[in-house]
């Protein structure tokens, strides 16, 4: 068994992608919920050979794949296939203060992706994990402007999964 050399940061994971995005779901099962693929098809009340099917062709059925996500924990197939319609989606935001390491993650991606930019206009960074970056760094600042909203008046969070 091999072990990875360091840890991924699921919050910066962008799928280049419909069939990353299925894999990189499925991997954060393994990581984070210690899920294998079986564990995930009992789950999904589907055969093994069905989910390996759909996770190589990247063509799950539409109302699988919400369930596939939230058994997984991560949302990225939703994300990816919103991304590639030229749309983002946040996180809905309950109205907590931010912590100071949250603000400090917020300041380090901003100057990351400032720096991932101007690396791209030099000619030294490509088209796609620029973009990436920068979709990042969009989603993590609507989220804190949708949290300032429902500061004053904040919401309840039900159970929703973290990243």
């Amino acid at each position: 068994m091999t072990f990875p050399k360091h840890r991924r940061n699921w919050k910066r994971v962008q799928p280049s992608n419909l069939r990353d995005a299925f894999r990189l779901c499925k991997d954060h099962a393994k990581e984070k919920k210690n899920l294998s693929v079986e564990r995930i098809a009992e789950k999904l009340d589907t055969s093994d050979e069905a989910l390996y099917k759909w996770l190589a062709n990247a063509s799950m059925p539409s109302g699988k794949v919400e369930a596939y996500e939230e058994i997984c924990g991560i949302h990225l197939v939703t994300e990816y296939m919103a991304a590639t319609n030229g749309r983002i989606i946040i996180e809905i935001p309950i109205g907590k203060t931010a912590s100071a390491e949250e603000l400090n993650d917020l300041q380090i991606l901003l100057t990351e992706t400032s720096a991932k930019l101007m690396k791209f206009h030099r000619g030294d960074a490509g088209i796609e994990e620029t973009k990436a970056e920068l979709t990042q760094a969009l989603k993590n600042l609507a989220w804190h402007r949708q949290n300032i909203t429902y500061y004053e008046q904040p919401e309840l969070n039900l159970g929703g999964s973290e990243q």
